[in-house]
């Protein structure tokens, strides 16, 4: 069987765990935790870099540093992980959903100002397959309005936006980001996260908010005498452990990125001539973006072709897989949703398709995934 996703072992992930267990220190915020934080906030220019133990706690520290109450309402789009809205319906917020693009997954922020209101307090936009949002005409909006903005950058890393000549990674633009480095991302660590904070004015209390409500990392610092409860929290750090599994795959993070790429454009230039013949199309690639190579995709033509490959490629050994199915039909959510009708979020819902990607993938493997989608549709046609 080819399956959808293997996670991907650098080899020295269980050095890295010894290391930190005979440290002595692997509750977390050890020295593993540190090397990981200091790299991503030097290389992608981030301005704090806090390790999470998931990409949903990343959220919800998010949602707790933008003071989401009650009565609050944030913009997400309905295409997306349950996470996303999650963090801030702890809260109390009311959720608004926005549609995807007609060509891409992502929100389409032409349609965000019509969904601002008095009661609007943060944009959420998710970079699916880590490509990027319109983030200049987001981040427009936000300051038109007084609004957040906090990028969902789960499958986003090393990936980019440019803007007036200027290259941005995601997760560097709105004042907070959230990452994932759950196994099925391009780095791993099984579960885990981390929250970035670019907007000074959550940096002191997003450590507070992260060790429990205490500020115990300012009393490690020596900045304080000693520590106590100062504000909400909780325990939101990973163990060492984690961190330790992480920095070895930081280390090798661009030659992962080489062999995912490779593999995506493999994907695309095989399968471009299906494109042409109207059989699929794959998500538009907007000029402003840079592509990480986390998913391929391709978006049927409807909810029963889609059905029928994925039965196809089964039959064939092939584990190929859809993706979301839009929250606002959810069945937590679709009663309180106001009744707008998605298009595009349902659109994708029924028809976007991932295929198998991952660094292992073999070149005979590939080629048989190709061979085995491009025969599926010649037999379509006979």
């Amino acid at each position: 069987m080819i399956l959808f996703n293997k996670p991907y072992l650098t080899g020295k992930e269980t050095q890295y765990i010894e290391q930190a267990i005979h440290s002595g220190k692997i509750s977390g915020n050890g020295e593993f935790t540190k090397k990981c934080q200091q790299f991503f906030e030097e290389k992608y220019n981030f301005k704090k870099c806090l390790l999470t133990t998931s990409c949903t706690d990343a959220l919800e520290m998010c949602a707790i540093l933008a003071d989401i109450e009650p009565g609050d309402e944030v913009i997400i789009p309905s295409y997306t992980f349950v996470s996303t809205a999650l963090a801030f319906v702890r809260q109390g917020a009311k959720i608004v959903f926005a549609d995807s693009q007609t060509n891409h997954p992502n929100i389409d922020a032409e349609t965000i100002e019509a969904l601002i209101t008095p009661q609007t307090k943060a944009i959420v936009p998710v970079h699916y397959a880590g490509m990027a949002c319109d983030m200049e005409k987001i981040m427009s909006l936000a300051a038109k309005y007084n609004l957040l903005v906090i990028e969902d950058a789960a499958q986003a890393i090393d990936s980019y936006y440019f803007s007036s000549g200027k290259k941005m990674a995601l997760g560097g633009i709105g004042h907070l980001a959230a990452f994932s480095f759950h196994e099925t991302k391009n780095i791993i660590s099984g579960e885990g996260g981390m929250l970035v904070v670019n907007d000074e004015r959550f940096v002191r209390r997003s450590e507070i908010i992260w060790e429990k409500g205490t500020n115990r990392a300012e009393f490690f610092r020596g900045e304080v005498n000693k520590y106590g409860w100062v504000d909400t929290g909780s325990s939101f750090l990973p163990s060492e452990i984690i961190a330790a599994f992480l920095w070895a795959q930081i280390e090798h993070l661009d030659e992962i990125q080489l062999k995912r790429k490779q593999i995506w454009n493999a994907y695309f230039d095989a399968l471009k001539p299906l494109v042409d013949k109207g059989y699929f199309r794959f998500p538009e690639i907007p000029q402003y973006v840079t592509n990480n190579a986390h998913t391929f995709c391709l978006i049927l033509n409807s909810l029963e072709e889609r059905i029928l490959l994925i039965d196809y490629l089964r039959s064939r050994g092939i584990s190929a897989v859809f993706h979301y199915l839009s929250l606002h039909s959810s069945d937590f959510y679709k009663g309180k949703h106001d009744g707008r009708e998605l298009e595009n979020s349902d659109k994708f819902t029924d028809c976007l398709l991932r295929l198998p990607l991952f660094y292992e993938l073999s070149q005979s493997d590939l080629k048989y995934i190709l061979k085995s989608i491009e025969t599926f549709f010649c037999e379509k046609d006979t």
